[in-house]
């Protein structure tokens, strides 16, 4: 398992254009590479921010089918480096609707884990209205996947605000959370909600955001950033497309885990829905 790793997350404003997309994601997953980053995180919904929330089911891919999954594959083998595919739209056995599914890719271009976004975002302040469920299925499994950082958790944007989700990830070095949070929600809870998950599960947490004006109207958030065990941001990027990368060390999340072993301290009554999601955790 290797101590030190850099790692990045890339931030981008995505269009309705499939191929815009595929080239501004190439572009910055070079750019992450040539900083020396070994495991690159791209966003959520980054292969297209349509203009209206039913053009996804036209842009749905079938597993291990499609440009966008062919798109991250050549970047992975490309460049040598794990690959976190944000999400993109895979058929789902329900009409009228799609998996919004994250894919990771190993160095050599192939699929090592995937993982369906299993808590659909809603939310209606005036005339801000979003209701996921409209045209998504929700996932309905954890998922990690054995990296040389040791096990990363997967999860996705509205996903943040369910710890118990990352409780049962099992103890995981590193968590990732491509997302595309609204200015609205972003604004009020985005970091805290970060640093709490880095906090309580005492692990790095790898946030990768759309962040701007989008060509449908939304505004999102953005604030990609990389948070340490402490809950200390190391490193973070406003708005506005880009890169930001920092070191996982792993002799720091141990010195911590051992300093405040709060992991071990954790109640056998109330942890109980954790074991057992450890003995039945899918990994890739």
């Amino acid at each position: 398992m290797r101590k030190m790793m850099t790692v990045a997350a890339v931030q981008m404003v995505s269009t309705p254009d499939l191929a815009e997309n595929i080239d501004v994601a190439s572009r910055l997953v070079a750019d992450a590479a040539a900083k020396g980053a070994l495991l690159v995180s791209l966003p959520e919904y980054w292969p297209s921010m349509a203009l209206h929330e039913r053009d996804k089911l036209a842009q749905a891919e079938a597993p291990d089918s499609g440009p966008i999954q062919q798109a991250m594959a050549q970047m992975a083998l490309r460049h040598g480096i794990w690959l976190v595919g944000g999400t993109l739209p895979l058929e789902s056995t329900e009409a009228g609707k799609v998996r919004n599914t994250l894919m990771v890719y190993a160095p050599d271009g192939t699929p090592a884990a995937r993982y369906d976004k299993m808590h659909l975002f809603s939310f209606t302040r005036g005339k801000e209205s979003y209701d996921e469920s409209r045209t998504i299925t929700a996932g309905d499994a954890v998922r990690t996947v054995d990296t040389p950082l040791g096990r990363v958790g997967l999860s996705v944007c509205y996903d943040l605000r369910f710890p118990e989700l990352y409780r049962a990830l099992g103890a995981c070095n590193l968590i990732v959370v491509p997302s595309a949070f609204t200015y609205t929600t972003g604004s009020a809870h985005w970091e805290i909600l970060l640093r709490a998950r880095a906090i309580e599960n005492q692990c790095y947490v790898l946030a990768a955001a759309q962040g701007g004006v989008h060509e449908n109207g939304r505004r999102t958030w953005g604030h990609s950033m990389l948070i340490d065990p402490w809950g200390e941001v190391m490193a973070s990027l406003a708005e506005g497309e880009g890169v930001v990368c920092g070191e996982i060390d792993l002799a720091k999340l141990q010195l911590i885990r051992e300093t405040l072993p709060a992991l071990r301290h954790c109640r056998d009554a109330l942890c109980s829905t954790i074991t057992k999601s450890d003995l039945t955790r899918e990994t890739s």
